[in-house]
């Protein structure tokens, strides 16, 4: 027998750096690169110096050959810890070892390829990564089958990320349907940590990212570690304990059995991993994201413009569709300074409840004789832009499509085909499919003056299977990407808003095609809250569509004073979810209030950092603006009844030390200060006055801003202006 020598080339030490943070890769010609380390910033020229084998001893009963964490470790060949790729070929080639690897920079000390062969296995794999100046980490996996035969692939990661052992705790999204992003915090230990969804979108269980703290870390302080799977499709990570006390943190699409077989020649590539750190806290991690996300959303013309204040009809109107009766409800939209009107469910043939419809994508003649045209052109006239409602990857067994196409939905052969809210779902990878899903759409956007998709998506993924009956997950994902674009491509003016039961499809995959998600179909402002603080962990405000909806909430029958629902709106994308021809005029007048507002601060919110605090006893802020600027805006809200007899301060860290700001109480016109705050001191008489109050940056920050003794579900706003 012969014995194969073990890797021993000489090391190289591969180095990225960003504004706060570095990486380092050691690099061996004869095996897979090294992961060395992933943290805060290093200075210029520093490595390790010494190649990890020589700077750490063999434990006993061990293998003769130490085997570290790699970019994408392998399997069966001594690595123990969760491989990076399980696969196989009829049961062989089922062990992974990397036995050359090629370093390829595309731009020096930010962006290189690493091109990774096992000749035994017969794979290749090409790992893109970069570092940018925002200190986010992109990562992305090819995998190439160069064999003679197809290989089934169980798992590939599309990345392995290295955390340190410092790191502590994570922080990850739960939830469901009107209640998600719901935080969960789980401690790090050397049991293995892992999420996955099978449902076929992000989902509104389990979200797929997270963040890792290390101890001492707050909002405002300390390391911390965020990454998130740019995907809308099944998807799995796991941290797992290593045995120098870090760990490996990898994320990836799930897969389905059987759901990928590579062809002799063929190549798989994963979603991107997004990742960064910060060791300013979670406000610094999501400064990094919200940068990410800003650079790569499609906006026409490559800009954003001034995010328009949404009227959707949903939750005015439901199903009941009467001309005269939207046309009157676009007069009163249009009246208090809504800027796009969209008509949602209920237009199209057969729509008269959830049952029936989906499919058939045309004007329902016994509600628009005449089509859509009277109302858009209405809707056009009053000077506000026309969005229309879709579920373009859905059917319903009562429709004229699935009585001409049945075989078009995903199904098992020999299995029920399950229904959720009475719909299937359509095989959208078949280009007959998306070609008639494609003309229809088109041809409304085409003939209508259409600004405006809200894209809905309504269920989950079961009985996924294609018409050769194999799983359909996966190309189920790409397909509706590859819709989107072709539409955005056809009409370069258009805009789509991600909504799948509400925030059932939110991630940066989406976000790659789309331009707004509706964060959740829970529209109560208390729910809200806790709902739209943890989507600004990754997300930007402009992308979060916030509405003020009707109270009673439809979703939970609690009710909020007008104030409250407009100020838990205003840090988003605000629109409005009820029908406002029958407010009352107090209520009314209170709700232009808010329009007014927010078109005021709309382009410095939409623009600026956000950064989130909490002053303790049920009172929750955020702040909007840019370090160094002039500018802040500043809000807080009471979600309960105060249990102290004092507020605390909020302390404002992100202000200048040396600076002077004149603070000023910021309420809209027609709101009663008394649904603002109560239990008056002289500070707060003195912000309403146009002098308002000048304070030093240096107290803010470190002896706080004095906060209102309020009622609960209560807002206070004040604007800070560096003198």
């Amino acid at each position: 027998m012969t014995y194969t020598a073990l890797p021993n080339s000489p090391a190289e030490f591969l180095v990225l750096h960003g504004r706060d943070s570095s990486l380092v890769i050691e690099h061996h010609a004869d095996e897979g690169p090294l992961w060395r380390y992933w943290g805060p910033r290093l200075a210029d020229g520093c490595t390790p110096g010494l190649p990890l084998r020589e700077s750490r001893p063999l434990p006993s009963f061990m293998l003769d050959h130490d085997q570290p964490l790699t970019v994408m470790p392998g399997f069966g060949v001594g690595w123990f810890g969760q491989s990076a790729l399980l696969a196989h070929r009829n049961g062989r080639d089922f062990s992974l070892a990397f036995q050359r690897a090629e370093v390829h920079w595309r731009e020096p000390g930010r962006a290189l390829e690493l091109l990774l062969h096992d000749d035994t296995a017969r794979l290749q794999a090409r790992l893109m990564l970069s570092l940018d100046a925002h200190d986010v980490l992109r990562l992305q996996t090819t995998l190439s089958n160069l064999g003679d035969a197809p290989l089934e692939l169980q798992w590939l990661a599309a990345a392995t990320l290295p955390l340190p052992a410092e790191a502590s705790a994570v922080r990850s999204f739960a939830g469901q349907h009107n209640h998600e992003f719901l935080l969960q915090v789980d401690t790090l230990s050397r049991s293995t940590w892992r999420r996955e969804s099978r449902r076929g979108r992000t989902s509104h269980d389990n979200w797929p990212g997270a963040v890792v703290t290390t101890p001492g870390a707050t909002e405002h302080q300390g390391l911390v570690f965020g990454a998130h799977l740019a995907w809308s499709g099944n998807h799995q990570q796991s941290i797992e304990w290593l045995h120098d006390g870090s760990y490996q943190w990898q994320l990836g699409e799930w897969l389905a059995p059987g759901e990928i077989f590579l062809a002799p020649g063929a190549s798989l590539t994963t979603p991107e991993v997004v990742a960064s750190l910060s060791p300013a806290g979670l406000n610094g991690l999501a400064a990094n994201f919200h940068a990410e996300l800003r650079r790569r959303l499609p906006w026409a013309g490559g800009r954003m413009k001034p995010r328009p204040v949404h009227l959707n009809t949903w939750e005015g109107l439901y199903f009941n569709h009467q001309l005269p009766d939207l046309m009157a409800l676009a007069d009163a939209a249009a009246e208090v300074g809504v800027e796009r009107f969209v008509l949602d469910d209920g237009w199209f043939l057969g729509r008269h409840h959830d049952r029936a419809g989906l499919g058939d994508w045309w004007a329902d003649p016994s509600k628009y004789p005449d089509g859509l045209a009277p109302l858009a052109q209405h809707v056009v006239s009053r000077g506000m832009e026309f969005g229309l409602w879709f579920e373009p990857e859905m059917v319903n067994p009562d429709s004229e499509l699935h009585r001409a196409h049945p075989d078009w939905a995903l199904q098992l052969h020999g299995r029920p085909m399950l229904t959720a809210r009475h719909q299937l779902v359509l095989d959208i990878s078949r280009p007959e499919v998306s070609q008639y899903l494609f003309e229809k759409i088109d041809a409304l956007l085409s003939t209508l003056p259409i600004s405006y998709i809200k894209w809905d998506h309504n269920r989950d993924l079961a009985a996924a299977g294609l018409a050769d009956g194999r799983p359909g997950w996966h190309v189920q994902v790409g397909a509706a990407y590859a819709l989107m674009q072709r539409l955005l491509d056809k009409h370069p003016g258009l805009e789509i808003e991600s909504c799948s039961g509400g925030g059932g499809r939110i991630d940066f995959g989406v976000l790659r095609h789309t331009h707004r998600v509706w964060t959740s179909d829970c529209i109560d402002a208390g729910s809200r809250v806790p709902i739209q603080r943890h989507f600004l962990q990754f997300f930007p405000p402009e992308v979060m569509g916030a509405h003020i909806g009707t109270a009673p909430a439809h979703s939970t029958g609690r009710s909020q004073a007008m104030a409250y629902r407009g100020a838990v709106a205003l840090s988003g994308h605000l629109g409005v979810e009820l029908d406002v021809r029958h407010l009352d005029p107090d209520t009314r007048q209170q709700l232009c209030g808010w329009i007014a507002l927010y078109k005021q601060w709309r382009g410095h919110i939409h623009t600026s950092r956000t950064w989130l605090g909490e002053a303790g006893d049920h009172v929750v802020w955020q702040v909007h603006g840019q370090p160094g600027g002039d500018d802040f805006l500043f809000i807080s809200l009471r979600t309960a009844p105060s249990g102290h007899r004092y507020q605390r301060t909020a302390k404002l860290s992100m202000l200048d030390a040396g600076a002077r700001y004149r603070l000023r109480v910021v309420t809209p016109d027609g709101l009663p200060e008394s649904q603002l705050y109560c239990g008056s001191a002289p500070f707060f008489d003195a912000l309403r006055t146009p002098e308002g109050v000048v304070l030093d940056g240096d107290w803010l920050r470190h002896g706080g801003l004095p906060l209102p003794r309020s009622l609960a579900e209560t807002g206070f706003i004040v604007h800070l202006h560096k003198l």
